[in-house]
């Protein structure tokens, strides 16, 4: 294990992109990893031996890996785990192609093809048209296994590529929640239907406000410690990279979102790459609230890990845009520091809201 670990480590810090600008010699004062200490979308303990088999070209610990979570209905790691094995593939596919002559019937192998298909259409300038031929890749995995609600929130993701109107969405969504009422990623592609145009030109209003709606209904339904909880979260960052003149949402709910995904950060333990993208999430939502002081706190949960979303919608190096982001949270927290102790304990949360990025 420890051997596998270490591979995996050189990896992750072979694929970095060089920055132009020296890093901080501050940020170690204020509890942070330094600069080449900061890894991306490093993968769990699970996963991470998976993906150094594949690298060797090996596809049986994948396997494995993702039959183990169909045997435990362990439907939220299984979906992060397709996720970020099929993003393997498109780098490397010898052994996914392998694994797909060996097993062509796997329904894990079959999962990890429609998801492959499906991300690597939406890349295309003629996304809508592959999205459309995609269709028997995710039928065939939804038969792999009639109780996986995976192969749903691919479905979805599928539809809402191809601007599928507001009835098909719907139908899908029953089939995901019927398998898994309190699915996360199928909540997460709900609510980027929602706020996205296919939902508005299918008949429905669209707004970031209905966002708003859905998400805090849902967060609230949730299971304890679920990530559905965080489904405002991602409400908040939709509306304040997204928002197109459109009516206002209140600063409480926005401030509310983070307030409740702040509260399940801290469940979780520190510097564990599990929660990373929650906490990065959570972190360029917090600067855009200018809560720097929180943002800070959430920077020192998440230690040496960061991930590719949400740095990725603003940059092609979202390594280098988490670290510019770090440095700038780390200018900004003292101010917020001393604001505080004037006599303005909640100024994090009167803060102007806004769009774009930082």
């Amino acid at each position: 294990m420890v051997d596998t670990m270490a591979s995996l480590r050189a990896f992750l810090r072979a694929t970095r992109t060089e920055r132009n600008t020296p890093p901080s010699p501050l940020l170690a004062t204020a509890g942070l990893p330094a600069d080449d200490e900061v890894l991306l979308d490093a993968p769990d303990a699970r996963l991470g031996p998976a993906l150094v088999a594949a690298g060797r070209g090996e596809y049986g610990p994948a396997a494995d890996l993702l039959a183990a979570t169909r045997a435990t209905t362990d439907w939220e790691n299984r979906d992060r785990y397709v996720v970020r094995l099929a993003a393997f593939a498109h780098a490397r596919a010898e052994w996914f192609t392998s694994w797909r002559a060996a097993a062509p019937h796997d329904p894990d192998a079959l999962l990890v093809a429609a998801e492959l298909a499906v991300v690597h259409a939406w890349e295309s300038p003629a996304r809508a048209e592959l999205l459309l031929q995609t269709g028997p890749l995710v039928e065939a995995a939804a038969a792999g296994d009639p109780r996986d609600p995976v192969p749903w929130r691919i479905a979805l993701d599928r539809a809402r590529g191809s601007d599928a109107d507001h009835g098909e969405f719907e139908r899908l969504w029953g089939e995901a929640v019927r398998r898994s009422p309190h699915h996360y990623g199928c909540h997460v592609a709900a609510l980027q239907y929602l706020s996205t145009g296919s939902f508005r030109s299918s008949g429905g209003r669209g707004s970031h406000r209905e966002c708003f709606d859905f998400a805090e209904r849902a967060a609230q339904d949730a299971l304890p410690g679920s990530l559905v909880q965080t489904l405002p979260l991602h409400a908040a960052f939709a509306y304040l990279t997204e928002g197109d003149g459109g009516p206002v949402v209140d600063r409480y709910r926005l401030d509310a979102a983070a307030d409740t995904a702040i509260a399940l950060s801290a469940t979780h333990p520190a510097a564990d790459p599990w929660p990373a993208e929650l906490r990065n999430l959570l972190t360029y939502v917090l600067i855009a609230l200018d809560r720097w002081q929180d943002a800070l706190l959430q920077l020192r949960l998440t230690g040496p890990y960061t991930t590719s979303f949400p740095w990725d919608r603003f940059s092609d190096d979202p390594l280098g845009r988490f670290l510019e982001a770090r440095e700038e949270i780390h200018r900004n927290a003292p101010a917020a520091r001393c604001a505080a102790c004037a006599g303005h304990p909640r100024s994090e949360h009167g803060g102007r809201a806004h769009p774009g990025d930082h």
